[in-house]
């Protein structure tokens, strides 16, 4: 585990190990999370589209699960 010190201004240094390990380069954001006294700290995709592709993947199609539903409600009369 890396410690880093907060200056007066507030500035936080992350240790190059985390900057290289994450791809971290000068300029690129970071979002900072709070989970109840547990501080995060999240690189921002710079593309958030393409970042998100692919999330979602899984044995079942979402779209073919709502429309097996519907048509089970459908069958159902409701």
């Amino acid at each position: 585990m890396t410690t880093s010190t907060l200056s007066a201004k507030g500035w936080v240094v992350i240790p190059q190990e985390i900057r290289e390990r994450h791809n971290l380069k000068k300029g690129d954001k970071v979002r900072f999370i709070d989970y109840g006294g547990v501080i995060s700290i999240v690189p921002v995709p710079k593309d958030p589209i393409a970042a998100s592709a692919g999330m979602l993947k899984g044995k079942t199609s979402l779209i073919e699960a709502l429309l097996k539903s519907r048509a089970e409600d459908k069958a159902k009369g409701k």
